[in-house]
């Protein structure tokens, strides 16, 4: 390898094309999505944005050019299979890179930097390059997509330094909640450490990458579960629905039999948590109760089957109900048969 600062332009990240720098004129996204000013003249005598231009074909240049193109690097980044040639002015915008060049030899002219995420399944490739374009340069906001949002969170949550980019990628997970993904969501959720509840343990909680983003999007998912939910599906009331004649064409499920089979397929901690929720948008008790009962007899053919317990759906009559919430949700193991010996 050599030891003289890169000068030669093909695309950065060993060559690969895909790495989340792509080419963007020089536009500025915000988070309330106004572009920044391009006015020649000083507004009410501030005269910054005389020199508007200049910056943005600056951060423009440092961009194409230090970043998609390495020109001029004097710090080689191994992530996954591709090298980046970068430079470490910009590095030292991120903690954890400043640690790592702080901590890693440099032989000659061109320090080199090994990123290890094979331990982090949330961060990928793509949603790496875009962090790391970042340090370099806004534009890079611009490839931020609701399908790679949460790499770029996570991979921004583990550079450090880039509120900003988190906040973006984080809003964008948020808006993409939709009824065709929040089973992938819920699964999500459901993979991260629970949330401390302020009481001892004998040993420590496990951290997340995520953050204190973690449980902002386990609120926004369980949110989403029994609020918003219910309310796009028209979900609430009972199962009777109006006799189809026999010319009427058949319809497709309608939005409770969608909400059904979305809580048929959710673990056991949320379905409960969801059930049992004040706030859970499908009507009186009674019509909770009955669609908890409908869930839980999906849930024993898909989720719950093959898993030794039973769960089951109680309505409590009387009052004093602490939570709110007159419908409980409970799950018991199963007694194993005793098989008599005859002697």
């Amino acid at each position: 390898m050599s030891t003289s600062p890169s000068t030669f332009g093909t695309l950065n990240g060993n060559g690969v094309t895909t790495n989340g720098a792509t080419s963007h004129s020089a536009t500025y996204p915000s988070i309330n999505g106004s572009p920044a000013s391009s006015s020649a003249y000083p507004l009410n005598g501030d005269s910054r944005p005389v020199y508007q231009n200049q910056f943005e074909g600056i951060v423009n240049h440092i961009y194409q050019s230090g970043f998609q193109t390495g020109n001029y690097a004097d710090t080689h980044l191994h992530v996954y299979h591709s090298v980046y040639r970068l430079h470490a002015i910009i590095l030292s915008r991120s903690p954890y890179l400043v640690h790592l060049m702080s901590t890693s030899p440099q032989t000659g002219g061109v320090r080199t930097i090994y990123v290890q995420v094979e331990q982090e399944p949330e961060i990928t490739q793509e949603g790496f390059a875009i962090a790391l374009g970042y340090l370099y340069s806004p534009i890079s906001l611009n490839n931020i997509r609701p399908d790679n949002a949460r790499a770029v969170l996570a991979a921004g949550c583990l550079l450090g330094g880039m509120e900003e980019l988190c906040q973006y990628a984080y809003e964008t997970c948020r808006q993409s909640l939709s009824v065709e993904n929040i089973v992938h969501w819920i699964e999500f959720i459901g993979s991260l450490p629970p949330p401390s509840d302020g009481s001892t343990t004998p040993e420590p909680l496990p951290t997340t990458i995520f953050g204190a983003y973690a449980d902002r999007l386990r609120e926004d998912v369980f949110h989403f579960l029994v609020v918003t939910l219910p309310e796009v599906l028209d979900a609430r009331g009972t199962s009777t629905s109006p006799p189809q004649s026999q010319t009427q064409q058949p319809q497709g499920p309608s939005g409770r039999e969608v909400l059904l089979q979305i809580f048929s397929r959710v673990p056991f901690e949320i379905f409960k948590a969801a059930v049992e929720s004040p706030t859970f948008q499908i009507g009186s008790d009674r019509a909770r109760y009955e669609f908890a009962k409908e869930a839980v007899e999906l849930r024993k053919h898909g989720v719950a089957r093959g898993q030794g317990a039973e769960e089951t759906v109680v309505l409590a009559f009387g009052g004093g109900n602490t939570n709110g919430s007159a419908v409980h949700v409970a799950r018991k193991m199963r007694k194993r048969p005793l098989w008599k010996v005859n002697a």
